[in-house]
């Protein structure tokens, strides 16, 4: 079968493997799409310290169920649509005893510790499965970015009562915007690149602050009446919005981390006593987050229209990432055609 491997850093291309078999308790999927995640790019630009080469990225999933394997429950059928839940639990941490699976200690991310999905077939557990006829192949794709913003959102308990800045728009940030408009709160959402603000603005944020041209403590002052917002998400993974979360939150206020930063973060440990603030990581999603992104997307029928950038045939991936890789700013989510 084609899939297409990261060599080395750098260095992507298609190469043939032994199509797998469905092993005892697996699915066998043949793949429609792959969404090309920021790990990917990490993988690809060398980044990444969690993944060793050569490597098949990719965990974010459309697919048809191709073959079943051995001792899979009856209400999995050939010929049904699904996406997966890519990551692997113990069920013994202590993130799993709290069933917070999510953040498990010896969690294994498809495309990340180990081979992912682009490629033309990936066999896997039924219980990562998830059987979903209502969704279109492009939709389905999209449900896993999603739910990681999703879960930052819940994670925190917004609510109608806050004021939710999210810094960074990319697909993670976008995810996180459309949670907290579902939830009530005034969103507010912060980036460098005019474009992704636009598309918040669709998405449903009130307000939008390009942090590169205005000012982002004048303009939250404004916005916010001089109290700051009640919530800050950083899902940029950068050490500047990182800073600014812990400045520009209010008083009592609530920060969720999402973003990955490379550096080291340098912040003034006063105004976390001073403010009493609640800092909080989020990491991957639950069962319950994959459920509230299936059934916004239901009800949201255009929504891929504006999360997708570009979509490329599976031969073409290995330059589309090499342009992702020069301009990451630009793009929010390409998905890889699986024919």
């Amino acid at each position: 079968m084609r899939a297409i491997e990261i060599l080395k850093p750098g260095v992507m291309q298609m190469t043939e493997r032994e199509k797998p078999e469905p092993g005892e308790g697996e699915i066998l999927l043949k793949i429609k799409y792959v969404g090309f995640c920021g790990s990917d790019l990490s993988t690809y630009l060398g980044k990444n310290p969690l993944v060793s080469y050569p490597r098949i990225p990719g965990h974010e999933i459309s697919a048809v169920i191709e073959t079943i394997g051995n001792s899979v429950p009856d209400m999995f059928k050939s010929g049904q649509t699904a996406t997966v839940v890519p990551y692997t639990n113990c069920g013994h941490c202590s993130s799993c005893k709290q069933k917070k699976y999510n953040a498990c200690r010896y969690n294994e991310t498809l495309g990340v510790q180990r081979d992912g999905a682009m490629a033309e077939y990936i066999s896997v557990p039924w219980q990562k499965v998830i059987i979903e006829q209502d969704l279109s192949s492009i939709q389905l794709a999209l449900v896993e970015p999603l739910t990681v913003g999703f879960h930052a959102i819940d994670n925190i308990s917004v609510s109608d009562m806050d004021t939710v800045v999210i810094f960074g728009c990319g697909m993670i940030g976008s995810g996180a915007i459309l949670r907290a408009h579902l939830r009530g709160a005034t969103v507010i959402a912060v980036d460098v690149d005019d474009s992704k603000l636009e598309i918040a603005k669709i998405l449903g944020a009130d307000f939008r602050i390009n942090s590169k041209t205005q000012n982002l403590h004048d303009e939250l002052t404004e916005i916010t009446d001089g109290n700051g917002p009640s919530v800050v998400v950083e899902a940029a993974g950068n050490p500047t919005s990182y800073r600014a979360a812990i400045e520009e939150v209010g008083f009592a206020g609530r920060v969720v981390c999402i973003g990955y930063s490379k550096d080291d973060i340098v912040s003034p440990s006063k105004l976390w006593v001073q403010k009493e603030l609640e800092i909080r990581g989020s990491r991957n999603a639950n069962p319950e987050d994959f459920e509230a992104v299936i059934k916004f997307l239901k009800n949201s029928h255009s929504i891929d229209k504006h999360l997708v950038s570009k979509i490329v045939e599976a031969q073409n991936a290995p330059e589309a990432m090499k342009e992702w890789g020069s301009n990451p700013g630009k793009t929010l989510k390409i998905l890889v055609q699986f024919n």
